[in-house]
């Protein structure tokens, strides 16, 4: 089958289109046609051995796809690895059926960056109705459907930050209160102006460096930043303990494969979102359909800021 495969680490151009061995499904595991795979920021990181978890190789990456099982289920699942292919195996637990309604752009969109925008608001930062709240890259994948549920769930004023002009016009779209510039110089400043002069209750932070060190330093008495990536492929300077207890400040951490042990935390919030997209109050937003073949330049757009929402492949391509 045709697959997109690893033998080195790197950039974009070590991604390669191979002709591999169809996998074959463990006991508890299924197997799915794949109709379209999920792109993701933490795919550049895999393929260049960057990430939380260590990749070996060879590797075909892609971590979450959309299609069909051998008795006819439309599925979503989620991978770790194997996606960007024409069939790949997932763990019966986490192959979700899709409901009527939902495609397979929006389920893929949902079930990774969905479940971790759900899981930011409710259980990281513990949103409370009337907070701000700032998300950062509010034109990406998780950023889109941060703004969206923020709103739904009674955020008093939300601030999204994007790259250029055009993506802030967008996440003004999807219900932000204020959309702002995400260049790190000069970030406390615009966010307080964009917060009416007023520090904000809560962070979502991906970009690392000094837009992290920018978001925390705007931060309100009781404020809670959580992180859940490095885009800027930078470190933050070290928090010292008291500038944490000066204003009683709450910094988490999220990754979205601490929930891979228990699967209802993965499917009980898909639930909830299929339900919303169905009901036409949550829009994923789909940035791109690339060919398998052109898997690279999906990675340099992406690691480009060229995109907005969820980036799928089409393995028949």
């Amino acid at each position: 089958m045709r697959a997109v495969q690893i033998t080195e680490f790197g950039g974009p151009e070590v991604l390669k289109i191979a002709d591999v061995a169809e996998p074959v499904p463990a006991e508890g595991q299924v197997l799915i046609t794949v109709d379209r795979a999920g792109v993701n920021y933490a795919d550049t990181h895999q393929v260049e051995n960057s990430y939380l978890s260590k990749a070996e190789l060879p590797l075909i990456p892609g971590g979450e796809v959309v299609g069909r099982t051998p008795d006819g289920r439309r599925v979503v699942a989620l991978v770790g690895s194997g996606g960007y292919a024409e069939k790949a195996v997932a763990h019966a637990p986490y192959a979700f059926d899709v409901p009527e309604g939902v495609s397979d752009g929006d389920a893929l969109a949902l079930v990774l960056q969905g479940t971790t925008a759900w899981h930011l608001l409710k259980n990281s930062t513990h949103l409370k109705p009337g907070e701000s709240v700032l998300v950062h890259a509010g034109a990406g994948g998780v950023g889109s459907l941060a703004v969206q549920l923020a709103k739904l769930w009674g955020a008093g004023r939300v601030i999204a930050t994007a790259s250029t002009e055009e993506k802030r016009k967008q996440v003004l779209e999807l219900g932000a209160d204020a959309a702002i510039d995400g260049d790190p110089e000069g970030l406390k400043e615009r966010i307080l102006e964009a917060n009416n002069g007023k520090p904000v209750d809560i962070v979502l932070e991906m970009v690392g460096g000094k837009t992290f060190d920018e978001s925390f330093d705007a931060l309100a008495r009781f404020g809670r930043l959580v992180t859940f990536g490095a885009a800027s492929r930078q470190s933050a300077k070290a928090i010292e303990p008291g500038r944490l207890m000066k204003g009683s400040k709450t910094i988490a951490g999220f990754w979205l494969a601490d929930c891979f042990k228990n699967p209802a935390l993965l499917g009980d919030p898909l639930a909830e979102l299929f339900g919303l997209a169905q009901e036409g109050k949550l829009r994923p937003i789909v940035g791109g359909d690339y060919p398998l073949s052109d898997i690279a330049t999906a990675h340099e757009d992406l690691r480009a800021r060229r995109t907005v929402g969820k980036l799928v492949l089409d393995p028949t391509r």
